[in-house]
């Protein structure tokens, strides 16, 4: 019996041999077709090579690639358990010419690979063709020796590819097998046709046209050829059954459940034995290419059929969480073809086992609502829209799930009464949140969200893909249009750009369409749409149109390197200062980090040096950045930091970083730093490079802040302040270690210095020196001595003790001292104690200041001081002091 890995490797090694490029299967989330959800055929990596976008090495390949149909027009996710051969995870055999080969050797090749290879009898095999297409029927007359009975010619859209409205396009022509005539079905195109005895193994597309927007077609330059061949079903069929579930891997994994479960495999939960096998590949492959559980897009498409496959086994009696378990067989089964199911084992299983975990804790409160709700209705009856849109809005319940656990018990649910209840709590919801504050203008992003849902961020996982315009915005309006010159908003299906959330600034790059660009120099986020801020720099931007999407790699690095060194120093901030700091706001820009934290006084240079040094620790130890998602609740018992000023729903990302050294204070005994966040991070800590603090200050009351470099720039700053060191160990004729020795020596020679020079200009201000002024400059004024000098090279701080000595000499009597400071005046006025109740230094002080220009003045009865505008009128001040001294 061939297995399926057989199969797979007959045909890779079979167009290897003839020239073929094996290229592996390209992830499930495609990055260059925005119109689908996930990848569905083999030719979606291929489809800028069909177009021309693209060039490669390469002129003809061969693939085996892994898809999903759960959601979008290809959504087989109702029929999957209930017959032989939908599947929402399949693989795809693909051999493909891109303006190579054509017809003749398309055929040839399969005609060999098929009967020779896998030796699948001839005489059970019949094509299809366009009804025009002579020419292909003349090849499979010629190379295969198949008879006009059994070449059957279909007229209708199934036996004829386009990629849209326009573009390449062109006939097909299908491979069917006949399982015979004990299973009822006619061949394609009659009556019978949707029966299983004959089945489709193969369908081979000859793209030769191109699709012009009248409906006329021309010949393409370069004809191509795009084929695709259902593994399961070949499988199947050289197996000996028309069962895709009674496959050799199928078989392996419905085993394995029966096993987990204790049940028999084809006994009552036959049908439930086949979800949960098939489903745990599409949730297993989803995560393993980096798709998790949410509440939107692609996230709540994988939620969907997770908790389908856990209803199901729930309903084989498991009480404990199963999925999870029978991970390890399909990694046996499947690990070699695909590697990264073997890498990602270990989130595949913790993510299930928390999904399952989370989700049996309202599975059974669920069931038992929708129990109640149909015990209260006639038999037979729909269940109310109402009633499933409650099993969804308080349980999680998809709508999909509750119409799948009623079709076991021959109901449906009214699905007009749902939309209409999903309708009303939007319109709460818009109501609500148009009562937070925000500005009237904004309310367009949420008739946006309504209307095209959230915005798909692809941005962790890749910084290049493509997105479809869905709006264009100028000056709160929708627009059609927008061209070059014009500022416009643009919201798209998906996008690679982080919108600034968390203390992450948005993401700015380039974003490119057919005939148009446009520089996007901000995102930001409303309502969970993505608003991409930019200007039209050439052509024409357009509604509906495919976009190109590119982050600025270098800005989009350096924002990843801060935000993760903000973790890192949160951390070491903990463990030098204590339980008590948490985050009350940051900044991961582009150039700098800044990072505010509740603590009640300045670091010391030890404790910020000892900060820096252990960040610096944690970079250099270059521990992966793991990322998981889980409850908030779930998260915080791990010890997770949750971020201040974010809001959480009910999942969040939770961020470790590091492993623990020493006896910290640790989110656990292992992880160094763990944290909830949305933000984008590096891959591994020695990505950050260097950390370098700037400093400590106050921020509001008992905040401090905290401003860092990471990166080139932190090394920047630290070739500076190199440079500056050596450029004053130069200046100094020192070595750089002894730059702080001779600086100190150098500032206490100079305090003596100036301490020196300031004695001297008091001794020569008493001195009457350099026309100071001296003795012979007292005065008697209504039998009061009065000095009065007019000072040059002496502070404001000298003259108080100048005053004293005076006051000494004169032994009784008034002084005022006005000293010139470069235009303006310093005034100090003394008068000895013996004199203090007849006048007052601070009434002398007062006039003096008010002729210098000035305003007040004070100080006590026998020493005030003031200052003065304008040394100038020196003269004016002292003549005013003389007449509080003649009453």
């Amino acid at each position: 019996m061939r297995s399926l890995n057989d199969i797979r490797s007959t045909f890779l090694n079979y167009y290897g041999k003839q020239g073929h490029e094996i290229v592996p299967s390209s992830p499930l989330v495609p990055r260059n077709d925005p119109t689908l959800m996930f990848a569905n055929s083999g030719m979606v990596q291929f489809k800028n090579l069909f177009t021309g976008v693209e060039t490669r090495e390469y002129k003809r390949a061969a693939s085996a690639q892994k898809c999903v149909r759960a959601g979008g027009k290809h959504n087989d996710l109702d029929n999957v358990g209930y017959t032989a051969r939908h599947h929402t995870f399949f693989e795809m055999l693909g051999n493909f010419s891109f303006g190579d080969y054509f017809k003749d050797e398309a055929i040839a090749f399969a005609w060999e690979l098929i009967t020779k290879e896998l030796e699948i009898p001839a005489e059970k095999l019949l094509v299809t063709v366009y009804h025009t297409d002579d020419e292909a029927a003349a090849i499979w007359k010629k190379v295969a020796g198949i008879s006009d009975d059994k070449i059957i010619r279909i007229p209708t859209s199934d036996n004829f590819w386009s990629m849209g409205a326009t573009g390449p396009c062109g006939p097909c022509s299908e491979i069917f097998y006949d399982h015979g005539d004990h299973i009822w079905g006619g061949p394609p195109g009659t009556p019978e046709e949707d029966g299983d005895r004959f089945v489709e193994i193969w369908n081979l597309v000859f793209m030769q046209y191109e699709q012009h927007e009248d409906g006329s077609r021309t010949d393409l330059p370069n004809q191509s050829i795009d084929t695709g061949m259902g593994i399961e079903r070949v499988a199947a069929l050289l197996q000996g059954t028309n069962d895709n579930y009674a496959t050799d891997l199928m078989r392996s994994l419905i085993e394995a459940s029966a096993h987990a479960t204790s049940t028999d495999p084809d006994g009552p939960g036959k049908t439930h034995h086949r979800v949960i096998a098939d489903h745990l590949r599409s949730t297993s492959f989803l995560l393993a290419d980096g798709v998790m559980p949410s509440n939107d897009g692609r996230g709540y498409v994988l939620r969907r059929i997770m908790r389908r496959a856990m209803r199901h086994a729930h309903l084989l009696g498991a009480k404990d969480p199963l999925m999870y378990k029978l991970v390890p067989e399909l990694v046996k089964q499947m690990g070699a073809a695909y590697p990264e199911l073997g890498q990602a084992q270990a989130l595949i299983e913790e993510t299930l086992h928390q999904e399952e975990t989370r989700f049996k804790q309202t599975l059974d409160r669920g069931l038992k609502l929708l129990d109640d709700e149909l015990a209260a209705l006639p038999e037979g009856a729909d269940l109310p829209g109402e009633a499933a849109f409650k099993l969804y809005d308080t349980y999680g319940f998809p709508l999909d799930l509750t119409q799948d656990a009623l079709r076991e018990k021959g109901r449906a649910v009214d699905t007009d009464g749902f939309d209409a209840a999903m309708q009303a709590q939007k319109e709460k919801a818009r109501a609500a949140w148009a009562g937070t504050g925000e500005s009237a203008d904004a309310a367009i992003w949420f008739d946006l969200a309504q209307e095209h849902g959230a915005t798909e961020f692809l941005g962790y996982d890749t910084e290049v893909a493509e997105g479809q315009i869905l709006a264009l915005v100028q000056d709160g309006k929708p627009v059609q249009s927008a061209k070059a010159g014009e500022q416009v908003q643009i919201v798209l299906n998906q996008t690679p750009f982080y919108a600034e959330s968390g203390g992450q600034v948005g993401d700015s790059g380039v974003l490119k369409v057919d005939g148009g660009a446009a520089q996007i120099t901000d995102t930001k986020k409303t309502a969970d749409v993505f608003i991409h801020i930019a200007e039209v720099s050439e052509g024409e931007l357009r509604v509906g149109q495919g976009a190109e999407l590119e982050v600025d790699h270098a800005r989009r690095g350096a924002i990843r390197a801060n935000h993760s060194a903000t973790h890192l120093l949160h951390e070491a901030l903990r463990q030098a200062l204590g339980d008590h700091v948490a985050q009350r706001g940051s900044l991961n820009a582009a150039d700098r980090l800044r990072f505010d934290f509740s603590h009640g006084k300045a670091l010391t240079e030890e404790q910020l040096q000892s900060v820096e040094a252990e960040v610096n620790e944690y970079i250099r130890q270059n521990t992966a950045v793991e990322t998981r998602i889980m409850t908030p609740d779930d998260a915080r018992g791990l010890g997770a930091q949750a971020l201040f000023g974010e809001k959480y729903g009910d999942e969040v990302r939770v961020v470790s970083m590091g492993t623990q050294t020493g006896s910290g204070k640790g989110a656990d005994k292992d992880t160094y730093s763990l944290e909830l966040c949305g933000g984008t991070h590096v891959k591994q800590t020695g990505d950050i490079g260097l950390f370098a603090l700037l400093g400590d200050s106050a921020s509001s009351a008992g905040v401090r802040r905290i401003e860092a470099l990471t990166g080139a720039a932190a090394l920047d700053y630290l070739a500076g302040k190199e440079r500056a060191l050596a450029e004053v160990a130069g200046l100094l004729k020192a070595q750089a270690s002894e730059v702080g020795t001779r600086v100190k020596a150098l500032l206490d020679e100079r305090k003596a210095l100036q301490n020196e020079v300031a004695q001297l200009r008091r001794e020569l201000a008493m001195a009457g020196g350099a026309g100071q002024g001296g003795a012979q400059d007292v005065k008697e004024i209504n039998g009061i001595k009065f000095i009065a000098q007019v000072l040059s090279g002496v502070s404001g701080k000298d003259l108080r003790a100048l005053i004293d000595e005076h006051k000494a000499r004169i032994g009784s009597g008034a002084v005022l001292l006005i000293a010139d400071t470069g235009g303006k005046a310093a005034v100090a006025a003394g008068v000895s104690d013996d004199l203090t109740d007849r006048i007052s230094a601070v009434d002398i002080v007062k006039v003096a200041v008010a002729a210098l220009g000035g305003i007040g003045g004070g100080g006590r009865p026998d020493m005030a001081q003031g200052g003065g505008k304008d040394v100038e009128n020196a003269e004016a001040a002292i003549k005013a002091a003389e007449e509080i001294l003649e009453g």
